[in-house]
This record gives C-alpha cells, sequence and structure tokens, in this order.
C-alpha cells in the first residue's frame, strides 16, 4: 500500500490530505506538523481572532477528531529534518528536544512548509515586548499586549503591519507605524492606492514614520523606545514588527531540490524530483496564466494549491493557473483583490476613493496596462470577484478593455467582455 507524506501540518497540508481522500486514495497520508496545534488557517490571527470577534475554535481547518476518522496519521510536535530523495525516506525528530529521530518512508512527498517571519536586524530587537505574527500563539501573546493599552510601534507597513496596527487601535492602544517607503503598501499597489491605506488608518487615529526605519530598539528588561532613522524616540510598551516572510526551503535545498525564491515547481506543482511535489507560501510556482513563476504567501494559494497537489500526486492532468487572490479587513474596509499589478501603467478607479471620518468607502480598483485589466481590488462591494477575475484572465490572454466604460459604475462588469 503507497504511503503518501505530507511536510507541513498547515492549511495546504491539511487540505492536502483531504483532497487525497476525497479523490478516493487509501494507502498511508502521514502529516507532519512541527507546532502542537492541529492545522489551522492564519487569516483569523491578524483578523477576527485577533480582535477577539473570532473564536480559536474557528480557525482549526478540521475538528480533531477528523484526523483519525480519514485514517490520516497527524503528527503533531514533529519536525522533518531531511529529505533522502534516493531512498525516498524522512527523516524525523520528536520530543522536547527534537533529540529523538525516526525514518519515515514515501512514496510521494509533498512539502508544505511555509514560511517564516523576517526578523528585525537591529539593537535591542530581543526585548521582552517584541513581538512576531505567524502562530495561535503569537496572535494570544499579541491579545494581551493590546489589552494592556499604552504606546505600540508597528515595524513595516504591509499586511500583517496594517491588520495589527488596526486591531492595537480598536483595543485602544496608541499605534504608530514606521515604514521606509513612501506610503503603506507602496511595493504592493504603489502610492496612490498606498495613500488610501494610510488616511484609512490616519482618520482612526494611527500615526505614521513614512520614509524612515527603525535603527534601535530601548529598554532594560523589556522594550520602552525605537529609535528611527531621523533620530526620532518614540515610546513603546509593545513592538510588533512585520517586515515579510522568508520561505522555510531549507529541507527542500539539502535534498537537492531546485531553489530560487522559494521551491521550484512546475504548473503542476511537481519540483525537481518527479516524486516531490510543494505548495503553499514555499512554492515558487509556474503560473501558465501570468507566463512566468511566482510565490504567493496568502490563504486562497494553501486552500487552493494543497487540493491541486494532492491530485497531481494521484497522477491527475493538474495545471495551477488560478488567479492570485487575498482579503483583508481593516477597520470599516473589507477588500478582496485578484490579480497581479506587475507592468501597469495606469489606475482605473471605478467609484470614489476617498476615505472620510464616518464614512463607510465603496469603490473598485483596476490596474491596467495598454488597456488590458492585469488586477482588481473591490473595497466594501461585494460578489463582484468571479467578474473581477474573468477580467484579469481576459487582461493577461491579451485582451483590452474600454477603459471609460471600466471607470462607469453604471457598467455591468459582465458587459465588459461583452
Amino acid at each position: 500500500m503507497p504511503t503518501f507524506v505530507i511536510i507541513g501540518a498547515g492549511l495546504a497540508g491539511a487540505k492536502a490530505a483531504e483532497t487525497l481522500r476525497a479523490e478516493g486514495f487509501t494507502g498511508d497520508i502521514v502529516l507532519v506538523g512541527s507546532e502542537r496545534e492541529r492545522p489551522y488557517e492564519r487569516p483569523p490571527l491578524s483578523k477576527g481572532y485577533l480582535q477577539g470577534s473570532t473564536e480559536l475554535a474557528k480557525v482549526y481547518v478540521h475538528d480533531a477528531e477528523w484526523y483519525d476518522a480519514q485514517g490520516v496519521d497527524l503528527r503533531l510536535g514533529t519536525t522533518a529534518t531531511s529529505i533522502d530523495p534516493r531512498a525516498r525516506v524522512v527523516a524525523l525528530a520528536t520530543g522536547e528536544g527534537r533529540d529523538v529521530v525516526a525514518s519515515q518512508p514515501y512514496d510521494k512527498l509533498l512539502i508544505a512548509t511555509g514560511a517564516s517571519p523576517r526578523v528585525l536586524g537591529v539593537e535591542g530587537a530581543g526585548l521582552d515586548g517584541v513581538h512576531y505574527l505567524r502562530t495561535v500563539a503569537d496572535s494570544q501573546a499579541l491579545r494581551n499586549a493590546f489589552a494592556r493599552g499604552g504606546d505600540v510601534v508597528i515595524v513595516g507597513a504591509g499586511w500583517i503591519g496594517l491588520e495589527t496596527a488596526a486591531a492595537a487601535r480598536q483595543a485602544g492602544c496608541s499605534v504608530t507605524v514606521v515604514e521606509p517607503d513612501p506610503t503603506p503598501l507602496h511595493r504592493t499597489f504603489g502610492a496612490s492606492v498606498g495613500e488610501i491605506f494610510a488616511a484609512l488608518h490616519r482618520t482612526r487615529g494611527v500615526e505614521f514614520r513614512l520614509g524612515a526605519s527603525v535603527q534601535a530598539l530601548r529598554g532594560t528588561s523589556g522594550v520602552q523606545e525605537v529609535v528611527t532613522s531621523e533620530g526620532e524616540v518614540l515610546p513603546a510598551a509593545d513592538v510588533v514588527v512585520g517586515i515579510g516572510a522568508a520561505p522555510n526551503v531549507e529541507i527542500g535545498r539539502t535534498a537537492g531540490l531546485e531553489i530560487a525564491d522559494g521551491i521550484l515547481v512546475d504548473a503542476s506543482l511537481r519540483t525537481s524530483d518527479p516524486d516531490i511535489y510543494a505548495a503553499g507560501d514555499v512554492a515558487e510556482a509556474v503560473n501558465p496564466l501570468l507566463g512566468r513563476r511566482i510565490r504567493v504567501e496568502h490563504w486562497a494559494n494553501a486552500l487552493n494549491g494543497g487540493p491541486a497537489a494532492a491530485r497531481a500526486m494521484l497522477g491527475q492532468d493538474v495545471v495551477y493557473d488560478r488567479v492570485p487572490y487575498f482579503f483583508t479587513d481593516q477597520f470599516d474596509l473589507g477588500m478582496e483583490f485578484s490579480g497581479d499589478v506587475t507592468g501597469h501603467d495606469q489606475v482605473v478607479y471605478r467609484g470614489d476613493p476617498a476615505i472620510r471620518a464616518g464614512a463607510t468607502p465603496e469603490f473598485l480598483v483596476f490596474w491596467v496596462k495598454q488597456g488590458r485589466v492585469l488586477a482588481g481590488m473591490n473595497v466594501n462591494v461585494w460578489d463582484v470577484t468571479q467578474e473581477i477575475q474573468a477580467l484579469v484572465r481576459a487582461g493577461q490572454e491579451g485582451r483590452a478593455v474600454d477603459l471609460g466604460r471600466l471607470a462607469d459604475s453604471e457598467v455591468p462588469l459582465g458587459d465588459l467582455l461583452a
């Protein structure tokens, strides 16, 4: 009977195991996770669970009983330390000291090891009160910190930075965000859309130090001050570091797999070894729609990539060409984004993007190149993702639309491709 091993008990790994059973696989499934929590989804950690509106029970991918019921050998608190592709064996370390080693044979292997937060490399970064956000325990520590109130400094104005800033502010903390770029999300969206998010936070009392970086953290046993590159000293009872994440590729590297920004996989999520696959944050995949490799760190990629890899492991003809998608919730702004803005030459708005105190924004944004829609974002406008993704697919395939009609709220999105 064949054995499929999945390294990484997160969303991608858990959904891969679910799909293997749903597709009729009757062999052994071993799901290995270094955390002691059963597989869970990460978006609530910076959104609902962090804010206290989502119960912990809601973050888990499956009920605790599901794994035994489905015959999935879930090994928590277990770290895969190496892969021997020739012998098709994974070395596993368990126990408190990670010093008890076992060998796990496999017929097919999926690497879904995710990513780890990039660490702030300045003086004082090891002080108490300096937080990163990746795990349930991290989110709980932040909830406790925000409940105390006080001064919070956020390092980085990306998604983690902005979502934790919103949660801290809603908890009553004084919040300052330090970001080297001229706007939040500058590298993701560009200046004009970045300014929208800056305005959203400013109207809620968040302060920004843009064009500045953190030079040092000061304190005795715990952090008390943040020193910026401008020489400003910011009071801080807690510091949240959100400066990106690095894919956990080391186990693939030592196994001799091809590595670039992530573990390189083809459009079927197969690595350079035909019996090893990779999915989720760790995979740098060929996306036939975009015509290049991309590595996507968002929830939807884990949700959909794990099942795609599972089907490919079963020998099905899989082409993973989904439109990249992610979402955020910050204060009263809910947003969904689809596509890839790379190479855009114009930003087109549908509706009024102005942020006003006391008013909930509702608008769409499109990133276009020579009339072709490359990406779209809906802000507090719902049930339009399918139409936006259709525009993105058409744009990536070379089809242009009338930009005047694209900006006209009276023209249904579905009519733009008619």
